[in-house]
């Protein structure tokens, strides 16, 4: 099971990441008594299920990507680790959208507490007053949201001819792509998971509009 130094050595972070992250690990235990934010048989192996599932984006992103957008952010699983993660790269920036506005006040919390560089918004993603507010982003992130096809909806108005989408997949990606393909045009490669063996990070580049039905 990981723990913070095992943490520190797959990652290469500095002491002040894995601190902030202790800060994260402890305010989720406490929230978690008041809101579900994780199930709670995970929540005795957040390093390994949460916190090294979501930093293994990190990897498959553009070394200069400053602006960040995780979709459905709920207990900040992946947004808020990449975001604690960003920190010390200079003008990152991570906006998370969370429609729960409980879940939103947690992440708040830990972006204080942590001083992550982030933006809360608790708007729910497929209105046209969020989406006309993303613009395009380097990178968007999205955990357990929805199957892709749908995912690349909501993504899609936050797209630009740079733009690389990770998602965190599992066994079923490669149907969930052929899916997608059948009304968008995309390059994609899908990557192995660190935590999950059935699992896919699924890297979208180049999306194009969906086609007409």
């Amino acid at each position: 099971m990981a723990g913070p130094d095992d943490f520190a050595r797959l990652f290469d972070v500095s002491r002040e990441t894995i601190d902030k992250l202790l800060t994260y690990e402890a305010l989720l235990r406490q929230w978690q008594r008041t809101i579900n934010l994780v199930a709670p048989s995970t929540l005795d192996q957040v390093w390994s299920r949460h916190f090294v599932d979501s930093a293994q984006l990190f990897r498959f992103a553009p070394e200069n990507a400053t602006n960040w957008l995780d979709l459905g952010s709920g207990a900040g699983f992946p947004g808020m680790v990449l975001a604690i993660m960003l920190a010390e790269r200079p003008d990152a920036r991570v906006t998370m959208v969370e429609s729960d506005t409980r879940k939103a006040a947690f992440l708040r919390e830990v972006g204080r507490r942590c001083s992550a560089p982030v933006d809360i918004r608790a708007e729910r993603i497929e209105k046209a007053a969020t989406q006309s507010k993303l613009g395009g982003v380097d990178v968007i992130t999205a955990r357990a949201l929805a199957p892709l096809p749908r995912l690349l909806e909501l993504a899609a108005p936050a797209f630009s001819a740079h733009t690389v989408a990770l998602f965190l997949k599992g066994r079923e990606a490669e149907a969930e792509v052929a899916a997608a393909r059948e009304r968008w045009t995309f390059d994609a490669t899908l990557e192995p998971s660190l935590t999950d063996a059935g699992g896919r990070i699924v890297a979208i580049r180049a999306l194009e509009v969906d086609r007409e039905e």
